[in-house]
């Protein structure tokens, strides 16, 4: 054995893309609406790699302006990559502040890229006698492998770190060398480098020839030994073969030295480093990193180790690690450590109470109707709300402080338990607090208990605070408290068979939990009550988003009836039609393959069928891009094509809506009862889940026919479906103060066809169809920034027709574009819009260097306020009609919301007198200086009432 000092490389930017997209379905962004993922995922690699190694030497390599070598032979290398995501730019700087403040040198050269100088830093430090190891997950690198210098490869999304020595790498590309693996990547190309390779070889064809040849120049010096069209594809692009390895292959000449004092690993500046963990709000990791270095020298361990290269042990899933890429925590760390880093149950005091018995409840009761406003949290058996019972009630209305009331699991005994509590709940002059009320809600209903007076719900508060951020009442506690509470699997476990009840939990242990959470919720809510009026969302708050609460818990609750059997033959009927359309795709195709697979649908389209031309576009993987943007410009002139396209809406209608819809269906109501959220749509629309009925299709007449399921109660009932007619244009017009849209809109005259009349200079009367077409493409596509290059995909015209015809639009209607740019002014000097009722969307990239990323906040600049105040008018109408309908005593009930529409369940005996009252107050919700329009349908099913 011998003694060897390790090396660890660091390939800082394929550290850094690689956690961006980790986190990209969850991004990061802290309470200053900075997405942080980039920072997040690089330093949890960093931080893995220390606690876990303790290396004694380390640096991390950065490109700097690209390979100028690379680019001047081949200019095209790297021509096809997309724009840098500005999270990434802005990640960079942040990185090497925190790199600098840890003493962790930077290596970076004009004209190099990371791989070339880690590759020349690691052949210079072998020959030191270091054992060196390249952090990064590009496999490009196991051309560097040797007996001391090995691919380290971190851990991601539950698996364990991997390292490749000469073996691994061996096995991995079938080779007998290392070196052999440039020879591979010239073969194949690589499509992210934009590197050409040899026409018709991928991976399998590419070991297939090493093994016969051994190199690139062997087999070009040998072509006729291969045969038909391979033989021509390889002898003709000989010289791009040559070309390929060469750009394949790592610099081991950079103009850098290895100097081991400088890569030492030596103790940070704690105070730098917490400084700018504080700014990202990377509270878990100052404490993970905090731990690791301001305990007794922790690099110290391992320095000088015996280490043998052959005998190195390679770490597996289960050892020790943060893999921060998995989806425990938002700073990545386990649950287990979640407890050093923040105050918690077990550093905080506080005093937690259980009441039980007849004078410990009355004297509860005696100071909960003492207090003006009273945080509860209710515990049950489950997350169905319909159905879960109550296992326990938690109050706190004092930091700290906080009782828990247990349930009896007879519900004769429960509902006279919560019998007693009925002059709380029902008490006006109480505030009700609570984070997500509307679930504490529906369980109450159950017991027949209505909660009255001022709602404060946590959640709710915070979307309108920081609408980007998540809302969950977790982060929202280690973010403003810098208190880490209890997880719920700490006391039931995690989800699956064996998860627990909690019915099955310990009282003393169900008592911290319960009511820790209403301790929480009542401090967040003290700090969001002054966050609410700094960002001028007060209003917003008490007026619109929580009376809307108790609207979408009893329309939750009611749910809406579906025809199960009409379902199960429109099954059947898609079959058929799926069925004919694989039939006529096939015969087209000439064979039969999987329309499923990208790549065989691909392969048909463009290298059997040469659809659209030579120059497809084709993904990272190397396959062809069949996505529906691609398939939608191909689909006019070409039938195949557009019977993919309808192939593929007949199968996602009938495995999202037609299939699924029945198993939705509750057991005991019969019924459908989606949830709504409130906190999710940046803009302020609703969502609805479980099912998601705002996607149901209805430009189709397959689409259309799902809402025919959606059925009247029974005969005595009758659907009834209340639409706001062009309530955006509506919007546009009174926030842009444009005099030509609001007067045809006051003169009630159709406004495609007015649009038209005026762009075209031709009289009203004298509008053809074709024209109210293009005119309504464009009063819908305007606010979104339809180009003329969009336009023209959309409509029949040339795109030299369609910039003529949106410069007519914009002379027509000059007060929009001046209200366009003013939005796009006010978003770059505030970082946010808002919409008539003061709803804030927070725009971060309005100010991006990156054009294609500014665009995007643009115009969501301007179609953000208008999107939002039609959300803002319908929740209006939502909450007058609900009041109306519950004062006044009506049997009809409010089932749906779904964009601009509300359907409702109408007793026969009332739907005469129904319709005028429903369009009086949709139509009054808001007063704008154009009327809202209001279009009334009725049908025994949605589809017919719509």
């Amino acid at each position: 054995m011998s003694q060897q000092k390790r090396l660890f490389l660091l390939d800082a930017y394929a550290l850094i893309f690689r956690g961006y997209y980790a986190f990209i379905k969850n991004p990061r962004i802290n309470s200053k609406g900075m997405d942080t993922s980039a920072i997040m995922g690089f330093m949890n690699s960093l931080m893995d790699v220390i606690k876990r190694e303790k290396p004694d030497h380390l640096a991390v390599a950065f490109d700097k302006g690209g390979s100028a070598l690379r680019n001047d032979l081949f200019p095209e290398y790297k021509a096809n990559r997309d724009a840098t995501p500005e999270a990434i730019k802005i990640a960079v700087p942040y990185i090497q502040e925190l790199l600098k403040a840890m003493h962790i040198p930077i290596i970076e050269v004009s004209g190099y890229e990371a791989d070339d100088l880690i590759g020349t830093i690691a052949k210079q430090a072998e020959k030191e006698n270091y054992q060196v190891f390249m952090v990064t997950p590009d496999k490009d690198f196991a051309q560097l492998v040797s007996e001391n210098i090995f691919m380290y490869k971190p851990a991601r999304m539950g698996n364990g770190i991997e390292i490749w020595g000469v073996p691994e790498v061996l096995a991995k590309f079938e080779i007998e060398r290392p070196e052999q693996v440039i020879d591979f990547l010239g073969m194949m190309g690589d499509t992210a480098d934009n590197i050409p390779g040899l026409p018709g070889v991928g991976e399998v064809t590419a070991k297939k020839l090493l093994k016969e040849f051994g190199s690139m120049e062997n087999l070009l010096a040998n072509t006729d030994k291969l045969k038909g069209k391979m033989k021509e594809n390889i002898e003709a692009n000989k010289e791009k073969g040559l070309l390929s390895k060469t750009l394949a292959t790592i610099l081991l000449d950079c103009p850098v030295v290895f100097n081991e004092n400088d890569y030492e690993l030596s103790k940070p500046d704690v105070e730098k480093t917490d400084a700018l963990f504080n700014e990202l709000e990377f509270r878990r990791m100052a404490e993970q990193f905090d731990a690791i270095f301001k305990s007794p020298s922790p690099l110290a361990q391992n320095n000088g180790a015996e280490t043998d290269a052959k005998l190195y042990k390679k770490p597996t899933k289960n050892d020790d690690q943060f893999d921060l890429f998995g989806s425990n925590d938002q700073d990545g760390t386990s649950d287990e450590n979640r407890n050093q880093f923040y105050s918690t149950l077990t550093n905080t005091e506080h005093s937690y109470q259980i009441i039980q018995g007849d004078l410990g409840l009355k004297l509860l009761l005696q100071n909960l109707q003492k207090q003006t406003s009273v945080c509860f949290d209710t515990e049950t058996t489950g997350l169905d709300a319909l159905h879960a019972e109550l296992v326990g009630i938690s109050f706190s209305y004092e930091k700290g402080k906080g009782f828990y009331v247990p349930f009896p699991e007879n519900q004769e005994e429960a509902q006279a338990l919560i019998d007693k509590f009925i002059p709380f709940f029902e008490n006006e002059s109480i505030e009700k607090i609570g984070q997500n009320l509307k679930y504490d809600l529906k369980i109450l209903s159950n017991y027949k208990v209505e909660v009255k007076g001022n709602l404060f719900d946590t959640m709710i508060a915070h979307y309108l605070i920081n609408p980007d951020m998540r809302h969950n009442m977790d982060i929202l506690s280690e973010t403003y408290l810098k208190y880490s509470p209890q997880s719920i699997e700490a006391l039931i476990g995690k989800k699956g068979k064996n998860q627990k009840s909690m019915r099955d939990v310990a009282l003393e242990e169900i008592k911290e939990y319960a009511v820790e959470d209403a301790d929480v919720t009542w401090q967040l809510k003290n700090i969001f009550t002054q966050e609410l009026e700094q960002t001028e969302t007060k209003k917003l708050f008490e007026e619109i988003e929580i009376p809307l609460v108790k609207v979408l818990a009893d329309m939750e609750k009611e749910g809406i009836r579906v025809d199960v059997d009409f379902l199960k033959s429109l099954s059947k009927t898609l079959d058929e039609d799926i069925k004919i359309l694989e039939a006529s795709i096939y015969e087209t195709a000439g064979e039969k393959f999987n329309l499923a697979s990208p790549k065989q649908l691909g392969d048909i389209l463009f290298d059997k069928l040469k659809i659209g031309g030579v120059k497809q576009k084709k993904t990272k993987t190397g396959q062809y891009a069949t996505g529906e943007e691609i398939l939608s410009y191909l689909a006019p002139e070409n039938q195949i094509v557009k019977d993919i396209l309808e192939w593929r809406q007949l199968i996602k209608l009938q495995n999202t809506y037609v299939d699924a819809l029945p198993n939705q269906v509750d057991a005991v109501t019969k019924r459908i009862h989606t949830d709504y959220m409130q906190t999710v749509a940046a803009t302020g629309r609703l969502s609805s889940n479980n099912p998601n009925l705002q996607n149901i299709p209805i430009r189709t007449e397959r689409g259309r026919q799902i809402r025919k399921a959606f059925v009247a109660r029974d005969e005595n009932h009758t659907l009834v479906s209340a639409d706001y007619s062009q309530i955006e244009l509506r919007v546009i017009a009174a926030l842009c103060g444009e005099e030509n849209m609001i007067k045809a809109f006051q003169n009630n005259e159709d406004i495609h066809k007015s649009t038209a009349s005026k762009v075209f200079n031709v009289p009203l009367e004298e509008v053809t169809r074709e024209q109210r077409s293009h005119a309504k493409t464009v009063n819908f596509g305007i606010v979104y920034g339809v180009s003329a290059f969009g336009l023209s995909n959309q409509t029949s015209l040339s795109r030299k027709e369609s910039a003529e015809l949106i410069e007519a639009y914009y002379q027509t209607y000059p007060k929009l574009k001046s209200y366009i740019q003013d939005q796009v002014d006010f978003a770059r000097d505030h970082g946010y819009v808002q919409t008539i009722l003061g709803r804030r969307r927070y725009l971060k990239d309005i100010n991006s260097q990156n054009a294609i990323v500014r665009g995007g906040a643009e115009r969501n600049a301007v179609n953000a306020p208008i999107q939002g105040s039609a959300a803002d008018i319908i929740k209006i109408a939502m909450i007058n009609i609900h009041k109306r309908l519950k004062s006044e005593n009506w049997k009809s009930k409010m089932l749906l919301q779904v964009h601009d529409e509300l359907v409702f369940d109408v007793h026969n005996d009332e739907l005469e007198k129904i319709q005028p009252m429903i369009k009086h107050e949709m139509e009054n919700a808001f007063q704008l200086v154009v009327p809202l329009e209001v279009e009334i349908g009725t049908g025994k099913d949605w589809l017919e009432a719509h």
